[in-house]
Parts: C-alpha cells; structure tokens; sequence
C-alpha cells in the first residue's frame, strides 16, 4: 500500500510524516459492526434532523401560527446544536466517547417520539431543543470514535463513507417527509427515523470502548462556549428578521464574550474552545476552508432556485429535480475522495477540487438566459465534483492531524465550522435577495469568491511543510 503525508509525492512503504499516530482501528468483525452503528446513528440524526424542513406549511396551519413563525422549528434546533458540539466535545473526553454518543442517542429518540404528542407550538420548539441536545451529544464525539474504528491509513475512506450516509440521508429526508405529510399526522415526521435509533444503540456495544479521562470539570468555559454561539447565530439570526439593531448588539456582544473565551482557554490544557487546535496552522487552515467551503455551496444551493424559478420559470417541482445532479456526484465523489485521500495528499485533492468548483460556479454565473436542463444539469455536476473532491480529504486532514486525545475537540471544530457556515450561506443569500440581486449571477458569484478563499487556505497549508511543529 503506498501512503503519503500531506506535502510529498505518492511514496512506497511507511510516511516521513504520519497524520498523527499509527493506530490500527478496531479488529474485524467488530469494526464492521461498529462501522454498522456509527451509519445507523448518523442517519438518524441527519434524517430526522432536517425532515421537519417539508412538514414546516403543514404544522403552521394545524397550530394556527404564521409561517414566519414556524421556522423556529428549525431556527431553535440549529441554534442548540451549533451551541453545544464544543461543550459536549470537551465532556465526551472527560465521560468517554461511546457514553456520550449512545446517551445523545437515547435523549434523542425520546424527544423525538414525544413529539408525536405535540399539540401547541411551545412544547414542539421545547422538543426540538431536546432533540438538538440529544443530537449534539452524538456529533460531538462521532468524528473521533471514527478514527478510532478506522486504522489511520484508511481514515479519509471512513470520512467518505461518513459523507455518503450524510448525502444520502439528507437526500432521503425530503421525500420520505412529504410521504409522510400527505398520509399521516405531521407529528409522524418525528419519530419516522426511530427504528434507526434502536439498531445503532443495539450494534453500539461493538463501538470502542469508553476511555474517559480523569478531568475537571470545565462549566465556565463551557457555558462562554455556549454563550459565543448563541450571539453569534442568534444575532445572525435577528439581523435577517427584521430586527438589524438588536441582531448587530448581539453579535457586537457575541464577538467580546469570544475574545474573553480565547483569553481564558489560552491559558489552559485541553480548552473547551480548541485554541490549541486553531494555533496550529494546518488545522486552523482546515477550519477555515471548512468554514468558507460550507458558506460557498450553501449559498449556492440556496441561491440558484431563485435564479431557476423567479429568473428562469421553472416550476418549483422542475426546480427541485434540476438540482438533483448536485447532491447524486457528491454521493459518488465524496467516498472515492476519501479514499484517495489515504494515498494522495488532501491538499492536493483539495485544492484540485477547489478549482474545479471554482470553474463550475463560473460557469453556472455566465450561463446563457435559457441553456436547457442538459446545460443546467452539467454544469451543476461539475462542481458538485470540485466540492466532493474537497470535503472529505479536508475533513480526514482536520480530523487525523489533531493530537489523537484531541480528536473530539477536532470534530467539534469540523461540526461547528460547518453548521456556522450553513447559518451564514442563508444570511448572505438573505443580504442579496434583500439588494434585488437574487435573479442574476451574483449570488453564484459570492459563491464563487468563497470557494477562492477555500482553496487560498487549502494552498497557504504548503507553506508549513518545513514545520512539522505547526503541522
């Protein structure tokens, strides 16, 4: 098997520099088995995470809301979430990975299933904050019990294995949703995914074994955590409903609470805030192109059905199919991706794939006034090519360069970048839509402008090779 590290040539036999241990994952079967349950958990959560997503009409005529209301269905679980993969990253090291995922997994299923009881508006958003605590718990810990599955010379295969279950999961929801809605009561859409709950928790004793560590408790950082976040996306979220002022003071506030965090955790040992993690260049580096790689195809996904129906006339069904090109090359790309990334350097498929996105989002901006769904179709799939071939080496690099006793705190970084980057994708096509801008290519332009920055820090990776302290 030839490896690589991530700044030489494809070389034979072991790496000058390995991507941070040589561990060897679990023995098969049970890697299989545990492989088995990690699959089974994800789905559950990306599932009924976002299957709501279609049933939102449905539930504000039945509770009598408004359906700018409503959204705080799935405003209040983002919120939770982005909030609490950092804290719960950091306690999932001190109670042991596999507790943490299986007890998330559990809190979980119960909120969802007690949803079905849901007959007002309060106590749906109140389960919906249990769910995404529920949710966090397991995502928290999720990317750092893979590396332990996996030997470290086939972490990115298990990243794109990863990314396959999220894809197609995510792919999943919507239809199975609408299913749903249209033939049974809506608060069916919660508990559709339980059976998924109850096999992982039945394979999650082949998952590895807890290893807590004897650690204080870290509260106050936490709760800083907790707080950054929610000023941070809960000002985003304000400044894009109406209420710029509060949504300014609050971020204002958010970005002062983040400079006390970093202060404080500075001074201490396995921070809850991963300063230590961000002070390493090529994984500060990774952070940031995760950041900004999430931003550039959120937006593009979220802006390009405007152009389409608004700009275009396309029905929305026609819209919806139109897009599907996108998601279907990911779900092929991002495993073999993954997999390459065992042989080939990730910034090299990185910043491969940067351009190649780079060129698909140029393409798609410059796109004649009417170029037929074959014109719309390719396109699309030539950058969901360039994003595949990023996500999943950028994840295995961010993931198998932390300090393996730092690997949840890493996976909470990867999670929190790519939630952020999602609540940002909605706010800057929510700043063009506001300017009149929506119809043309300036949202595919932003788009474009992100990915440059994605694949800057991707490239600005190469000049720490001569510094294995930074890498």
């Amino acid at each position: 098997m030839t490896q690589v590290n991530e700044h030489s040539q494809i070389i034979p036999a072991t790496p000058a520099r390995p991507i941070a241990d040589d561990h060897e994952g679990l023995p098969k079967p049970r890697r299989l088995w545990a492989i088995a349950a990690i699959c089974f958990g994800t789905s559950l959560l990306v599932i009924d995470g976002s299957i709501a997503n279609v049933a939102l009409p449905t539930i504000a005529r039945d509770l009598g809301v408004s359906e700018a209301v409503v959204t705080n269905v799935v405003t209040v679980y983002q919120l939770v979430l982005v909030m609490l993969l950092l804290p719960f990253s950091s306690l999932g090291d001190r109670l042991g990975h596999r507790r943490l995922y299986q007890a998330g997994q559990v809190l979980f299923m119960v909120a969802s299933a007690l949803c079905y009881l849901a007959e007002s508006l309060t106590f749906l958003l109140v389960l919906r904050a249990l769910q995404a605590i529920g949710a966090a718990m397991a995502l928290s810990v999720s990317a750092a019990m893979l590396r332990q599955i996996y030997p470290a010379r086939q972490l990115g295969t298990g990243m794109g294995v990863n990314s396959v279950i999220v894809a197609s999961s995510a792919a999943i929801a919507p239809t199975l949703g609408g299913y749903i809605v249209g033939n049974l009561p809506w608060q069916t859409v919660f508990v559709a995914a339980a059976p998924l709950a109850i096999i992982s928790l039945g394979l999650g004793r082949f998952l590895p074994d807890p290893e807590p560590r004897d650690q204080p408790p870290k509260w106050k950082s936490g709760a800083m955590s907790a707080l950054t976040m929610l000023l941070l996306v809960g000002g985003i979220q304000l400044g894009t409903h109406d209420a710029l002022a509060w949504g300014v003071a609050a971020f204002a506030l958010g970005v002062v609470v983040l400079l006390l965090l970093i202060r404080r955790e500075r001074q201490r040992e396995a921070p809850v805030f991963p300063v230590d993690l961000l002070a390493k260049p090529v994984l500060g580096l990774s952070a940031l192109a995760n950041f900004a790689s999430f931003i550039s195809a959120g937006a593009l996904m979220l802006g390009l059905p405007f152009r389409l129906e608004n700009g275009m006339g396309y029905d929305p069904q026609t819209v919806g199919i139109l897009l599907l090109p996108f998601p279907l090359t990911m779900l092929v790309v991002s495993p073999l991706a993954g997999w390459a990334s065992d042989r080939i350097a990730a910034t090299k498929l990185g910043v491969t794939g940067m351009t190649i996105a780079i060129i698909g989002l140029l393409l798609l901006a410059t796109m004649p006034e009417m170029p037929g769904e074959w014109g719309i179709a390719w396109r699309l799939s030539l950058t969901a090519l360039g994003f595949g071939l990023f996500f999943s080496p950028n994840s295995r690099l961010l993931i198998g360069r932390a300090p393996r006793d730092r690997a949840a705190a890493a996976g909470g970084l990867l999670s929190t970048s790519r939630l952020f980057g999602q609540t940002m994708a909605a706010v800057v096509i929510g700043i063009v839509l506001a300017g009149g801008l929506g119809l043309g290519p300036v949202p595919l332009y932003v788009s474009c402008v992100l990915a440059v920055v994605a694949a800057l820090c991707s490239m600005a990776r190469f000049a720490q090779r001569g510094n294995p302290a930074n890498a």
